[in-house]
């Protein structure tokens, strides 16, 4: 028989014991947990939330919309339309190749072009594969949903009239900020303040909702601009036309408003598609009527007979004796085309006569033609605040000889821009008072700076009649219906060691009624060719074909009653 050893008999005391010890042990861990707790969301919160937010929680821009650019009328110049760029987190792309090529094919990129970007960039977080997706190609990005592929939405600036609105305009850069024309120049007023706002993103990247918005974004102004979108097409039309049957090198055109200063239009060719920002060239972008200088020529004599005018040396009725055809003054043969006698004023103008204007400005005080260039604006920056524009080139007139005063009254020795000649009419339009040119709207009347007596601008006005005449120089500048006061000019353009014979630029000027002037225009023709290449052959019927139209638009009454169709007249005191 086996032996048996007796089970131990377990006391009441030795099963409280062990009872005790297992709530201890118990009491302890829960003691630890609270004390692990505490230390937790009590001291080491902000660590924690911070640790956690930098995994889940980003800022991200809210981009401002950019204010637009309008025409006087308020029709839209420049607008900003949403768009949306395509950026990722390289590494959590990497991981799934196969996703890489449906991306590549939304994107329309080359699927090897797309993986040597992103593993490339395994070290960055934030990598931009396409900007400024049109929104029906950023949905197809966002359909996919592939994770690490994200959309951040901006703003890409359009211009509905293209071409036509250019050079004035000028665009923006891939970050939607002014780089040329009125977009650089009202880029503070344009421009606005992006904001932020806080997101919360899951664990690839992807934003699951918007937490708080930091800073609100501060939308940009609109700019009314004092452009006329319907003269701007004119003259866009008539220059473009000119350039071609001229086959000229390059031209522009300035519209001015003799009452306010308002610049209603300008236009150069060749031009440029602001919207097609592969094509830009500076060759092509620039705006040649506020960049570029050049000579005047003869449409500077007639700031020389108002200069004599307002010295009291000469008078509507003074003449001048041309005989015998040409004028010596230092080493400097001055020549007419032809011996003209013993003229007037209005018929020196009329018959651009380089001998008859040098007469006249060697008897007159350096520093009174001096003041009457500077005082109309010529070698100093117009008030219009454009980008880059010349002040041009006026030398001092202590550094003038005889010959240096002789060659200037006829347009030569001083270098100008378009838009200085174009407020310099309009000057003369507004009978001596100086406007500041704009380009923002002007609300009523502005008063201006007297720069020249208001009777020698009247006489000057009506002496400039006889240059759109048949014995004028610019016949093809009348406007019908519109008395027309204008000067032609046409200059050698210089070359290294004088000046070309063969190239020419040619220019018209003008104020339009005469009678009571309301525009001033200049036309400048670089380099016409075909067979042309003179002032009223080129450019005075570029201003004709403008002014009529705008004359029109704007239904300023006719002062030539003689020249105007019945039913027009008719139709004008029906509108009245």
């Amino acid at each position: 028989m086996r032996w048996k050893q007796p089970k131990e008999k377990v006391s009441g005391a030795n099963f409280r014991g062990r009872g005790y010890f297992v709530m201890t042990v118990l009491g302890l861990c829960a003691v630890g947990l609270l004390a692990r707790a505490v230390d937790l969301q009590v001291y080491k919160r902000n660590f924690l939330e911070n640790e956690g937010n930098a995994r889940f929680v980003r800022n991200v821009p809210i981009p401002a919309h950019r204010g637009p650019i309008l025409d006087r009328f308020r029709e839209p110049l420049a607008v900003s339309t949403p768009v949306d760029t395509v950026w990722v987190n390289p590494s959590m792309l990497a991981s799934n190749p196969e996703q890489m090529l449906r991306l590549a094919r939304v994107l329309n990129r080359d699927p090897a072009w797309l993986t040597r970007r992103v593993t490339s960039n395994l070290e960055l977080q934030y990598l931009v594969l396409e900007k400024q997706l049109q929104p029906e190609d950023a949905e197809r990005v966002r359909a996919l949903r592939i994770p690490g592929v994200n959309l951040r939405r901006e703003y890409r600036r359009f211009y509905p009239a293209g071409e036509v609105t250019g050079h004035v305009l000028g665009f923006t850069g891939s970050e939607d900020q002014g780089q040329e024309g009125l977009e650089l120049a009202f880029e503070q007023v344009l421009g606005g303040e992006d904001g932020t706002k806080r997101v919360l993103q899951d664990r690839m990247g992807q934003v699951v909702d918007s937490v708080e918005i930091v800073k609100p974004p501060r939308s940009g102004e609109e700019i009314v601009t004092s452009l006329d979108l319907r003269i701007q097409y004119l003259a866009y039309r008539e220059l473009k036309s000119a350039i071609r049957e001229f086959q000229a090198r390059a031209g522009s055109v300035i519209v001015v408003d003799v009452t306010t200063g308002e610049i209603l239009a300008m236009v150069n060719q060749p031009s440029f598609n602001p919207n097609d920002r592969l094509k830009l060239d500076v060759n092509t972008y620039r705006n040649r009527a506020a960049t570029d200088i050049f000579e005047p020529g003869s449409s500077m004599k007639p700031f020389i007979v108002a200069t004599a005018l307002a010295s009291g040396k000469y008078t509507k009725t003074s003449t001048v004796d041309t005989n015998p055809g040409f004028f010596k003054v230092g080493n400097k043969t001055i020549e007419d085309h032809q011996n003209l006698g013993v003229v007037d004023l209005a018929t020196i103008l009329a018959k651009s006569s380089n001998v008859g204007i040098a007469h006249v400005a060697v008897t007159l005080d350096k520093a009174a033609i001096y003041n009457t260039l500077a005082g109309v604006g010529f070698g100093q920056v117009t008030p219009s605040g454009f980008p880059g524009e010349s002040a041009g080139l006026l030398s001092h007139y202590e550094h003038w000889r005889e010959i240096s005063v002789a060659t200037l009254a006829y347009g030569y020795g001083l270098s100008v821009t378009p838009l200085q000649l174009a407020q310099a009419y309009a000057t003369i339009g507004a009978y001596g008072i100086k406007r500041p040119v704009t380009f923002r709207k002007v609300e009523g009347p502005v008063a201006g700076e007297r720069v020249l007596p208001a009777e020698a601008c009247r006489d000057l006005v009506h002496m400039l009649e006889s240059v759109v005449s048949a014995d004028g120089t610019a016949l093809r500048a009348a406007v019908r219906g519109y008395r027309v006061a204008g000067k032609t000019g046409t200059a050698w353009k210089s070359t290294v060691g004088g000046y070309s014979q063969d190239r020419f630029r040619a220019v018209f000027a003008g104020v339009v009624p005469a009678s009571n002037p309301r525009l001033a225009a200049v036309v400048v023709i670089d380099e016409p060719s075909n067979g042309m290449h003179q002032g009223g052959q080129v450019s005075a019927p570029v201003f004709s074909g403008i002014l009529s139209g705008a004359l029109r638009l704007l239904a300023v009454p006719p002062d030539d009653l003689a020249h105007v169709p019945a039913a027009t007249l008719v139709q004008a005191a029906s509108e009245q």
